[in-house]
């Protein structure tokens, strides 16, 4: 009898799931969801990562220790008074590497389908990023970075001079791919928008040949005190010479912004940020706002808030690296517009305006860039004043804090371009650090709380995690930073 009451249940069982294992990867299938991944869905998610990571670097780093601006309150410590720790640019670390995969990818499938724009955005964003954490930590994964698939999980840390040379390789190589004829056939792209033409031409493409080459001046103009080692002025003397070849920003419609288009889920990472972690925990300092004053600089009303004093609504700093014992007021001095965090224009990469500047220090020490020194850094200046939509003054550059001294010193003309250099370099990742390291310029006050013994950072440390994920090789790059993994250690196109 038990028997007979079991079998049934049995039949009924195996009836239910032979209909549910019937098709079954038929019904749990998406129809929507794409079968394979083209180089358009890895390119915008790929381009707002990256720039996401830039942009709080810039506000979480390089600000405060560049002196644009200083924590409202400091105990101990801090970067503003040079305390590098091994998680100071973990961020940037973390953020550049986790996207470096996406970059091989993209580069795999656009060689696929045949599709050279993609594989040149790739080789673009590879020397961008790459040249950032170089120059940032010295000697970093980059042969060998990413090959996890090939079962290389502790890659070697490669020399910085040769990254270098490769990084000018790649972006030689992608100005050779960029076909300006063709758009983005699978689109996705949040920075030039090429997926179009206008008669026989990309516009977007072209931005992007523009873009590939001003950043290879950057990258020449970073590595010149090693020309010999690295044919740098050649290079350089090249793209000058054939712009047709090797076209460079000619305006600001030409910067390479990520414009936040506002819209889900592509948002302003700062769009939600608490006003305490935006603007009360941190003032401008001294030397930042002062100049501004000085020269009645138009972008102040963009990028900073006022404070009444005495009545009048001014434009006030805090000093950068005072004693521990200072604890500044909330809502006291000026700091971050809260218009910033929703602007489209934050997302920034490179612009017109530091070409210009490249230009300037160029025609300085001689480089025929088709004007001169004085004509690049005025223009600089407009472009990065426009760039952030005010206008330049009337007799803005006839002022003494910004009319081009000719009559200067190669020296002298050099610190005027870099102090400028520094302003248009606002919330643009490390650079304005960079060139400190590279040029001595602008000159920083040193605070009243900053200990003796403190130095200027030359670099950032390594994570303290590459310990136990990468033991050997990571003791093998501090053995060749002299044994210790200190920020004081100069990197190769510094010495």
């Amino acid at each position: 009898m038990l028997h007979n009451r079991i079998y049934p249940i049995v039949v009924c069982c195996c009836i239910l799931l032979a209909s549910c294992t019937k098709n079954f990867e038929l019904i749990n299938t998406d129809p929507i969801r794409p079968t394979t991944i083209t180089p358009g869905v890895l390119l915008g998610q790929m381009q707002y990562r990256f720039v996401n990571t830039a942009i709080t670097t810039a506000k979480g780093f390089t600000h405060e220790l560049m002196q644009v601006t200083a924590p409202r309150e400091s105990t101990s410590g801090g970067v503003h008074r040079y305390v590098i720790t091994a998680g100071s640019a973990n961020g940037l670390w973390d953020g550049f590497y986790a996207r470096m995969a996406d970059l091989e990818d993209l580069y795999a499938i656009g060689d696929k389908l045949g599709e050279n724009n993609y594989k040149a955005i790739s080789l673009i964003y590879k020397a961008w990023a790459f040249s950032i954490l170089t120059d940032c930590f010295g000697d970093i994964p980059f042969s060998q970075a990413v090959k996890a698939k090939e079962g290389i999980v502790t890659p070697v840390f490669d020399k910085q001079k040769d990254i270098y040379v490769q990084l000018l390789k790649y972006l030689d190589s992608a100005n050779s791919l960029l076909n300006p004829s063709r758009p983005l056939t699978y689109g996705g792209d949040l920075v030039y928008s090429a997926n179009s033409l206008s008669g026989s031409t990309a516009p977007g493409i072209v931005k992007w040949q523009k873009f590939c080459n001003s950043l290879r001046l950057r990258l020449l103009l970073r590595i010149i005190k090693r020309n010999g080692e690295v044919n740098v002025n050649e290079q350089i003397n090249t793209i000058l010479a054939n712009p047709a070849k090797y076209p460079v920003f000619t305006a600001i419609a030409d910067d390479a912004i990520l414009r936040y288009p506002g819209t889900n889920p592509y948002y302003n990472p700062y769009y939600n940020t608490r006003d305490l972690d935006w603007r009360q925990g941190d003032y401008y300092t001294l030397f930042f706002i002062n100049k501004m004053n000085a020269d009645n600089d138009p972008r102040r009303t963009v990028w900073s808030t006022t404070v009444k004093v005495n009545g009048a609504d001014v434009y006030q700093g805090i000093e950068s690296g005072y004693p521990s014992t200072t604890v500044y007021v909330t809502d006291k001095n000026s700091s971050y517009k809260d218009a910033l965090r929703t602007s489209p224009l934050l997302g920034l990469m490179m612009t017109y305006a530091e070409l210009e500047f490249i230009k300037a220090e160029l025609a300085l020490k001689g480089f025929n860039t088709g004007n001169n020194a004085k004509q690049h850094y005025e223009n600089g200046i407009t472009a990065s004043i426009t760039q952030w939509g005010a206008a330049v003054p009337a007799g803005y550059f006839q002022q003494s804090g910004v009319a081009y001294n000719t009559a200067g010193t190669v020296d002298q003309q050099l610190q005027q371009i870099i102090l400028q250099k520094y302003y248009a370099y606002y919330f643009t990742d490390c650079q304005a650090w960079f060139e400190k390291k590279r040029t001595g310029y602008p000159v920083l006050p040193r605070g009243s709380g900053i200990p003796v013994e403190n130095q200027f950072p030359s670099r950032c440390l390594y994570p303290t995690y590459l310990q136990s994920l990468n033991p050997v090789n990571l003791q093998n790059a501090v053995q060749a930073l002299g044994g210790k993994d200190i920020s004081t250690v100069k990197c190769w196109w510094e010495q």
